[in-house]
């Protein structure tokens, strides 16, 4: 194989590697960055991205990582018919055995408030 040929497809390798470890989706899954949630609200927007995940009698990891795989017993979802939360509730869904990543969290009040979820 050329040289003119090599360095596209190390650029492409590199790449696709450095997108699969910011995923989250490069090697095994590691027990240290899963959590666990009773339950977690979600609010929703009718059409469009997910907002904050707040969670209820967590169990977390104690080292920092990138993404978060968070496993919930009951999550309930608050679809709005407009995109900000004083908008009228178009609907209410609660789903069960849910697992959702997530970049990170805070903490306060007894709830962690989940960010970075994208929906599932």
């Amino acid at each position: 194989m050329n040289l003119t040929l090599k360095r596209p497809l190390g650029v492409a390798a590199a790449l696709v590697m450095g997108a699969a470890a910011l995923l989250g989706t490069a090697g095994t899954a590691d027990a240290a960055g899963r959590a666990h949630c009773d339950r977690a609200e979600q609010d929703m927007w009718s059409s469009g991205p997910s907002r904050n995940l707040t969670g209820h009698h967590c169990s977390v990891p104690n080292n920092k990582r990138r993404w978060y795989t968070i496993e919930i017993d009951t999550l309930v979802r608050t679809h709005y018919k407009r995109d900000t939360l004083d908008a009228a509730v178009d609907r209410t869904e609660t789903l069960h055995n849910r697992t959702i990543s997530c970049m990170g969290y805070t903490s306060g009040n007894g709830k962690l408030n989940w960010f970075g979820c994208p929906p599932a």
